[in-house]
């Protein structure tokens, strides 16, 4: 058996590039930064702030979420899965490009900042999810 699923909070660096595909399906494809705070260790050494950029791809409904209701900055939690593929250039250089493929998305920013969001959790086929309610 094995795993292939990744988390992570953070914020957008800038606003999402949305496209639509030959088929007709929109693609969103944007990056997010987590930041580890700085540190002192054991040692009485700091350790400076350190931020990773992780890119996503959204796809379907939840590309055209991304599109409408966030922008640079919007603190996002995703949940999705690690790929990685491999395509040439149009002067024949191969790239390989690591990335996450986005399979639900929450949306982290006060509803007061996005306008007209009716829920703040989507999966990857684009069905709202209520909050679960907090245990005390």
């Amino acid at each position: 058996m094995s795993v292939n699923k990744c988390i992570f909070i953070g914020n957008m660096g800038r606003d999402a590039e949305v496209r639509t595909t030959e088929a007709g399906i929109k693609v969103a494809q944007f990056s997010i930064a987590c930041t580890e705070r700085a540190y002192t260790n054991k040692a009485g050494q700091t350790i400076p702030e350190r931020t990773e950029w992780i890119p996503v791809v959204a796809w379907r409904g939840l590309a055209e979420t991304i599109e409408k209701y966030t922008h640079k900055g919007s603190k996002l939690y995703i949940e999705g899965r690690f790929t990685t593929r491999k395509y040439e250039t149009n002067d024949g250089q191969k790239r390989t490009v690591s990335e996450i493929v986005a399979e639900s998305i929450e949306m982290l920013d006060p509803k007061r900042d996005v306008p007209d969001r009716k829920s703040t959790r989507l999966n990857s086929s684009h069905i709202p999810l209520s909050r679960m309610p907090s245990s005390a």
